[in-house]
């Protein structure tokens, strides 16, 4: 069979797996970004027993393979009797529901680390105005900080949602069926491993110069309403 026959018989099939990526990806970045927003905030915090338990999560999510993780999730959470009994048993047996999660709180802790920088990089002049105007620590944070600090952190994010989607390779491991696995899966029944595995590059390659895009776009939106807003 020809590579155009190929091509034609199995990219239903690819296109299946390039949804599954990213959906993965989509929820674990929006998840994870919900996830890091109180890590973040308590690791830019000048109190050290705030920063205590941000800091152990992001160093050993930040320390340790996402593989790993993800094994530990879906392979060693079931050792466990109190895990099966559990009402959660029917999600942690699932490796769709085990890989967002693994996901989810392994991009959570980067974000993390974004956040704190971005909050040290707010300029000390802009938060001592919003005192001085007369807002709460609360206000300040909420209305002057965190929107500073989207705008100095959104390129970073937006490099650690392009990782996240190289990481999830790795879901296929688990027997999920995402561009990697399905590129696994064909290869096999076709005996055309480089075909297919060119292929999903093709796709990674395409799904990032998408997300680069969109997030350019937001940038330059961002910085439009910034300059608005003085």
């Amino acid at each position: 069979m020809s590579g155009w026959d190929l091509f034609l018989r199995w990219w239903p099939k690819m296109l299946e797996g390039a949804a599954l990526t990213l959906e993965l990806v989509a929820i674990a970045v929006i998840a994870g970004l919900l996830v890091a927003l109180p890590l973040g905030i308590g690791r830019a915090s000048r109190h050290w027993y705030v920063r205590a338990l941000p800091y152990t999560y992001i160093f050993f999510f930040r320390g340790t393979p996402l593989l790993l993780q993800l094994f530990i999730v879906y392979y060693g959470l079931a050792q466990f009797d109190a895990v099966r009994q559990s009402a959660l048993w029917p999600f942690l047996r699932d490796p769709y529901w085990c890989a967002l999660l693994t996901m989810t709180l392994h991009t959570a802790a980067y974000i993390a680390e974004i956040m704190r920088g971005a909050i040290h990089a707010v300029p000390i002049g802009e938060v001592e105005a919003a005192r001085a105007l007369g807002m709460s620590k609360r206000q300040t944070l909420w209305h002057i900080i965190l929107p500073r600090a989207a705008r100095i952190g959104l390129p970073a994010y937006t490099n650690e949602v392009i990782l996240m989607l190289k990481a999830s390779a790795v879901v296929y491991t688990v027997t999920l069926y995402d561009i990697m696995g399905m590129a696994r899966t064909i290869s096999a029944r076709t005996y055309e491993q480089m075909y297919f595995f060119v292929f999903a590059g093709v796709l990674y390659l395409l799904v990032t110069i998408g997300l680069t895009w969109i997030f350019r776009a937001i940038e330059r939106w961002l910085r439009v309403d910034a300059a608005r807003a003085r």
